[in-house]
């Protein structure tokens, strides 16, 4: 599948010079998600921990910084693996596309069932998450756990 060429505006641009600046990792990808005052950045593979920094002092000094919560996702060439990603630390244990008639895609996500509070998160947040960044790069255009 070849994912779609991301465009950035000047803004997602100094985000991300801001946070290469302030850790040093590579970020592939920036996403302003105004609705829920956040920023997503999608770093390189191996790099999450970096960019979080210990004890989430990268992540907490950016949000200072911006007035924004900040959300880092590590980047992977494929939806399982992404899938898996934007829903750490929940545990993932099955992934189910599907495209109705009309040619909307939906995501089905199923994690362990202690996990399903972690994958949702506080007012769903991370299922908002989920469903900004892969409506960028895979079109789809719902995501639910079950």
């Amino acid at each position: 599948m070849v994912l779609p060429e991301v465009k950035l505006t000047l803004e997602e641009l100094r985000y991300i010079a801001l946070l290469q600046d302030l850790t040093g990792v590579s970020v592939r990808d920036c996403i302003v998600d105004e609705e829920n005052n956040a920023i997503i950045y999608i770093v390189s593979p191996g790099q999450a921990g970096l960019a979080v920094g210990k004890g989430g002092a990268n992540v907490k000094k950016l949000s200072k910084i911006l007035s924004k919560r900040i959300e880092i996702v590590e980047y992977a060439d494929n939806l399982e693996d992404l899938v898996r990603n934007l829903f750490l630390p929940a545990r993932v244990l099955n992934i189910k596309l599907v495209t109705s008639l009309n040619g909307k895609k939906m995501l089905y996500v199923t994690v362990d069932p202690k996990d399903k509070g972690i994958a949702i998160g506080r007012d769903g947040r991370n299922v908002a998450k989920a469903k900004t960044v892969l409506k960028r790069y895979y079109d789809i255009e719902s995501v639910s756990i079950t």
